[in-house]
C-alpha cells in the first residue's frame, strides 16, 4: 500500500515571476467561466455537457500550460456531474458559480510541467522558470503533483504531493483515550486531562478590528482598499498559522502517546452554520481530526469516531440517562451517585463506545496529572501558557479553562 502526503513550502518569486503567476490566475478564471458558459448553453438547449475534445479545443488558446488548463476542466466537469447527481436525488442545486479573481487562488499541475532542482533551492515551473523555494523538510517518496497557491497576503506557496511505499509500523503500546471536544476547553480526555482552548482568533480580535476599519472606509477599487485588504489578510494568515501549529503539535503528541484515540463524529460544519460558527471554526475541530487520522497511520495508533448521541446525558458508570442544561457543568447520576464533570463523563462514554465496552470501568477518585509546556502542547509564537492540566474524576471543583 502506498501513502499519499502533501508538503507546503514558501516560494519567493521575483517580480516578473509573481506577475506571470498572477496573470495565469486570471487566465484560469477566464477559462473556467468560458467553459461554464458553454456548458450552461449546451445543457439548456440539448440537455448535455461539453465533451473532453470540446474542452481541449477551448483550452488551446487559453494561454495556460496544458496541465493547468486540463485541471481547470477536470474540476469543472466534476462540479457539473455533482449537479446531475443532486438533480437525480431530488435535491436542489444549480450550476457551479462563475468565478471572480478573488475566488481563484491556485494553479494545479497534476502530472508534469515542474521539477524540483537537485540543489532543492529552486523549483522549476513552466512557464515561469526557476523559482526560489524554502524547503524546510525532506520529501518522502516520488513527487506526483504541484499546486502553486497565492494567499490573500500575496505570499506564494508550493504544495507538493508525493507517493511513497508504506513502511512497516511498529505497534503502539500506549493507552487508549476518549476525547470530548468542546468550546470552553478544546478537549477533555477520559484520563481527566484538560486541554485548554487557546482561542487564537479571539486573542487577535482587537488587531483584526483595527485592520478592518480602514478597509470599510476605503473606496472600492482604490489602492488604499487593496493595501487595507492585504494588511487584514496578513493578520488572518498569522492566526491560521498559529492555530495549525497548535493542532499539529497536539495531534502529534497524542498519536505517539496513545494506541487508540476515540472522538465523537461531529458534524461541526453544520454546527458552525447554525449556532457557534466563529468559535467552532476558531477551534478547528475538523482540521484536528484530519491531522489525528493521518498521523495515527504512521504512529501505529488508531482514531475511531463514534456516534455522539447522548454522550453527555449517559452515565459512564451505570448508563442511566440524565437530562442536563448546557449551563450544568457537573454530571450527577441519580441512580448510582456518580459525580464528575460533564465533559469528563462524556469522554469516558466516547472511549467506552469505541472499545465496545458493555460494562464501563468503575471510576475512582485518583488524580491523574499531565504537565506540558507551551512549546509542545501550545504555540511558541504566542508564548501560550501550558494548556494541559488535569481534574479529579469525582471533584466538584472542576477547573474551567
Amino acid at each position: 500500500m502506498n501513502i499519499i502526503r502533501s508538503y507546503k513550502f514558501r516560494l519567493y518569486p521575483n517580480r516578473t515571476q509573481a506577475k506571470g503567476m498572477q496573470t495565469h490566475l486570471w487566465l484560469s478564471k477566464n477559462l473556467w467561466n468560458d467553459g461554464l458558459e458553454l456548458a450552461k448553453q449546451l445543457y439548456t438547449n440539448y440537455q448535455k455537457f461539453p465533451t473532453r475534445s470540446t474542452y481541449q479545443e477551448i483550452s488551446k488558446n487559453s494561454g495556460l500550460h496544458s496541465q493547468v488548463a486540463q485541471n481547470v476542466f477536470i474540476r469543472l466537469d466534476l462540479a457539473l456531474k455533482a449537479k446531475i447527481r443532486r438533480k437525480k436525488a431530488g435535491l436542489k442545486g444549480g450550476f457551479p458559480r462563475f468565478k471572480s479573481i478573488d475566488r481563484v487562488k491556485s494553479l494545479h499541475y497534476p502530472q508534469s510541467g515542474f521539477c524540483l532542482k537537485t540543489d532543492e533551492r529552486k523549483l522549476k515551473v513552466s512557464p515561469f522558470g526557476e523559482i526560489n523555494i524554502k524547503k524546510h523538510r525532506e520529501l518522502e517518496g516520488t513527487i506526483k503533483t504541484l499546486t502553486l497557491k497565492r494567499e490573500a497576503s500575496d505570499k506564494w506557496y508550493a504544495i507538493l504531493t508525493t507517493e511513497a511505499e508504506a513502511k512497516p509500523v511498529l505497534k503502539n503500546n500506549g493507552s487508549q483515550i476518549g476525547m470530548d471536544l468542546g468550546l470552553m476547553n478544546f478537549a477533555v480526555l477520559s484520563d481527566a486531562t484538560i486541554i485548554k482552548n487557546p482561542r487564537h482568533l479571539k486573542r487577535h480580535q482587537d488587531n483584526i478590528r483595527a485592520k478592518q476599519k480602514p478597509l470599510s472606509r476605503a473606496k472600492l477599487g482604490s489602492s488604499n482598499r487593496k493595501k487595507a485588504k492585504k494588511s487584514l489578510a496578513i493578520v488572518h494568515e498569522k492566526v491560521r498559522n498559529i492555530r495549525r501549529d497548535f493542532l499539529h503539535k497536539l495531534s502529534r503528541r497524542l498519536v505517539h502517546s496513545h494506541s487508540l484515540i476515540a472522538l465523537e463524529d461531529l458534524a461541526s460544519q453544520e454546527m458552525a452554520e447554525k449556532n457557534y460558527g466563529k468559535s467552532i471554526n476558531d477551534a478547528g475541530w475538523n482540521e484536528f481530526i484530519s491531522m489525528l487520522s493521518y498521523k495515527a497511520e504512521s504512529a501505529g495508533s488508531r482514531v475511531i469516531l463514534v456516534n455522539p448521541e447522548n454522550t453527555t446525558k449517559e452515565c459512564s458508570r451505570c448508563s442511566i440517562m440524565t437530562d442536563k442544561e448546557l449551563s450544568e457543568r457537573q454530571h450527577n447520576c441519580p441512580s448510582c451517585g456518580l459525580s464528575m464533570d460533564r465533559d469528563l463523563n462524556a469522554a469516558i462514554n466516547i472511549l467506552n463506545r469505541a472499545t465496545l465496552r458493555t460494562v464501563p470501568r468503575s471510576q475512582d477518585s485518583r488524580e491523574q496529572k499531565l504537565t506540558a509546556t507551551a512549546g509542545i502542547a501550545g504555540s511558541n509564537a504566542c508564548e501560550d501558557e501550558a494548556i494541559v492540566s488535569s481534574v479529579k474524576q469525582e471533584a466538584h471543583a472542576f477547573r474551567r479553562g
